[in-house]
């Protein structure tokens, strides 16, 4: 009887052990959290070009003018510890799958982290996005191919010279831009101001010849 109660806790014991050493280092979804430096009720606008040369998350748009939105990730495993030194190129970015919502596309490694997670779990989107195309709909933030649980994604949208999202800013973009002309469409408000006009075509003029790497 003494013998068949030791081995039952021992597998106790075995299954709790598993369980914990399942979950240490791997990050959890629903504890990970993400944000934006912009703050509750704003709506920056990331303007992309697809080799780089874009616009920093520090020079970001919103209808108040330029705006930091900055990304602080910070990855926790399932017992809420940190993930130190967790790679990079398995954070990324991408736009939340809603019809009518934009044509935004990532080139290869284009929306990855800027940096390793630290000690304290933590990395950052700051530096310019290799991408093209435009999106209305929230940035998902994924971690090994799964968006985060913590929340329905950042409210952060995107533009772009590639106004087609085809990886390349070039001629084909043009007749597009041509088309919103004068209107609040916002694909082609590249400046985010409100309105489609001059004021856009110098990054649409900057942005031709702009392709993935």
């Amino acid at each position: 009887m003494v013998l068949r109660k030791l081995t039952g806790v021992f597998s106790i014991a075995l299954v709790i052990g598993a369980a914990t050493f399942a979950v240490a280092g791997v990050p959890d979804l629903q504890l990970s959290t993400a944000s934006t430096a912009a703050g509750a009720g704003v709506s920056p606008v990331m303007y992309n070009l697809p080799n780089g040369l874009g616009a920093t998350f520090a020079q970001a748009r919103a209808t108040s003018g330029v705006v930091n939105a900055t990304i602080t990730l910070t990855v926790l495993d399932g017992g809420g510890v940190a993930v130190a030194n967790f790679s990079a190129a398995d954070m990324w970015l991408q736009k939340a799958v809603v019809a009518g919502t934009g044509n935004f596309i990532a080139c290869t490694g284009g929306t990855t982290a800027d940096v390793n997670t630290s000690n304290a779990g933590v990395t950052s989107w700051a530096a310019p996005l290799r991408a093209g195309g435009w999106s209305t709909s929230n940035t998902l933030v994924v971690i090994n191919g799964a968006a985060l649980t913590s929340n329905a994604g950042l409210n952060l949208r995107h533009n772009s010279a590639d106004i087609n999202g085809d990886g390349v800013a070039n001629l084909s973009d043009i007749p597009l831009f041509a088309a919103d002309y004068g209107s609040t469409t916002f694909r082609s408000d590249l400046l985010f101001d409100g309105v489609v006009n001059v004021s856009d075509i110098p990054r649409l003029a900057s942005g031709v010849g702009a392709v993935c790497p």
